[in-house]
């Protein structure tokens, strides 16, 4: 926990971070809330629809995997097998992927060569 607050420290240090008030911009507001994290409301004591809330923001701000790459303890055998699986099939893809386009990037080639 203290590398991560070590982490976080030197990162406000680093930033262009400046406390400004909330009423003086959208992308000042965003700037400021991008460094302070994520935030949500509770809205009518519903803490369950913010919990959620807050969850897919983490998501989709790649908060949550960077947290798990930052885990210093024991990650279990079978945790390790679905990592291992989803990076395979995660490279299979992009192999295939790229396959596809050389052939696509060939026939175009080919097909200028003959005009």
């Amino acid at each position: 926990m203290n590398s991560v607050a070590r982490r976080l420290s030197s990162l406000f240090r680093h930033s262009d971070f400046t406390t400004v008030p909330f009423n003086s911009g959208l992308h000042q507001l965003q700037q400021l809330q991008q460094c302070r994290g994520i935030r949500v409301r509770v809205m009518n004591g519903n803490l369950e629809q913010a919990l959620t809330l807050m969850q897919r923001k983490m998501q989709s701000s790649g908060i949550e995997r960077m947290i798990k790459k930052e885990q210093r303890f024991h990650i279990k055998n079978s945790e390790k097998r679905v990592l291992a699986r989803k990076n395979l099939e995660r490279r299979l893809r992009s192999e295939d992927l790229a396959k596809k386009l050389k052939a696509i990037m060939i026939k175009k080639v080919r097909y200028l060569m003959l005009i």
